[in-house]
């Protein structure tokens, strides 16, 4: 870049707005990938802790399933007893540009769907595990999807700001160089030459004096 650049005033100014507008730049990616790396981190925080708290969840609700069937028999007609919920909208909200997914669950009372003569204690205590597993679930598909987009847009932010870093800002840097250097060489030339020509004006004024 800098040896295709023709040293001019012009284009040194031109050159020198280019390479403040890249730092800039830079430092805008910079903070924004920060901002990004800490929305991130502390959502992995949260998905360990949900997801462990599904495991446990999951266990707990397949423990009393078995119970359940163990005391009523298969209970697959209770199941398809239970209502299907869709209190379920998602909406978004923006961390330095970035769209995260924020799900709202209205959550609703639960409500039982079968029959006093098929259920009894166990089946409820079933139904009460897998409808916390449901919650849980919502909110870990909020926090991954999350996770995913911030990692995406970190790793877009990184290479546009090394981009920014190792190649932009030094071709700038090299192009003022190469110019300003240009600009002196061709100063001290002119200074030079005018130098001569005062010289030998000065001989030749002096040389008339004498004649």
């Amino acid at each position: 870049m800098a040896n295709q650049v023709v040293p001019t005033k012009g284009n040194l100014m031109a050159t020198k707005k280019s390479l403040e507008l890249a730092r800039l730049g830079y430092d805008l990616l910079d903070k924004k990938r920060n901002v990004l790396i800490k929305e991130m981190m502390s959502l992995l925080d949260d998905v360990k802790e949900i997801r462990d708290d599904i495991t446990d969840s999951y266990d707990r609700a397949y423990a009393a399933l078995r119970e359940a069937n163990e005391s009523l028999g298969i209970i697959s007609d209770v199941v398809e007893g239970v209502p299907i919920d869709e209190g379920i909208s998602v909406k978004y909200r923006s961390v330095m540009g970035v769209e995260l997914p924020k799900i709202e669950y209205e959550k609703t009372p639960l409500r039982v769907g079968y029959g006093f003569e098929r259920a009894n204690s166990k089946v409820d205590y079933a139904y009460i595990c897998f409808y916390h597993v449901k919650e849980m679930t919502v909110k870990l598909a909020e926090v991954e999807n999350s996770v995913y987009r911030l990692a995406n847009n970190i790793r877009k932010t990184q290479k546009r700001a090394n981009a920014l870093q190792n190649i932009s800002i030094p071709r700038f840097e090299a192009t003022v160089k190469m110019i300003t250097e240009a600009l002196d060489e061709k100063d001290r030339e002119e200074f030079s030459r005018q130098k001569v020509i005062k010289a030998q004006k000065n001989r030749q004024e002096a040389a008339k004096r004498k004649a």
